[in-house]
């Protein structure tokens, strides 16, 4: 049992962080000025879909990202929110498909497809530890 049964599309997730000196670029290594870093949209990207199914999986339960198409297409200075949704668009098996977005206090500066699986956690975890025997 995956847990899947229990999703549709159309289930949203969001997720905010105020620009601050670590969400910028140099901070992260991704670039040499200070607006906020790709990587930290993303991530916020990322927790806005695990927001979106949160709760309703079954005990032992988790998503894991395993690809993203974003575009991130306009900069953020520090100071600024950002807000980033995400919506629930396909359910295949054990397979998510999030439409993703992200949007300043001044509006739209990235969007995407985000796709999550649902695993069991024991058994994930149990075949990435065996990567290290």
């Amino acid at each position: 049992m995956t847990g899947a049964d229990k999703l549709a599309p159309g289930l949203n997730g969001v997720a905010r962080i105020r620009v601050a000196d670590q969400h910028t670029a140099p901070h992260v290594g991704s670039g040499k000025i200070k607006v906020l870093a790709t990587p930290v949209m993303v991530n916020l990207m990322e927790a806005a879909a695990l927001q979106a199914v949160e709760g309703r999986l079954p005990p032992g339960h988790q998503t894991v990202g395993t690809h993203l198409n974003v575009r991130h297409f306009a900069a953020t200075p520090v100071g600024l929110q950002v807000t980033a949704e995400a919506e629930l668009i396909k359910v295949e098996g054990r397979t998510l498909t999030f439409r993703v977005s992200a949007a300043d206090d001044r509006g739209p500066i990235g969007d995407g497809e985000h796709v999550r699986i649902i695993v069991n956690v024991a058994s994930f975890d149990k075949r990435a530890q065996d990567k290290l025997a």
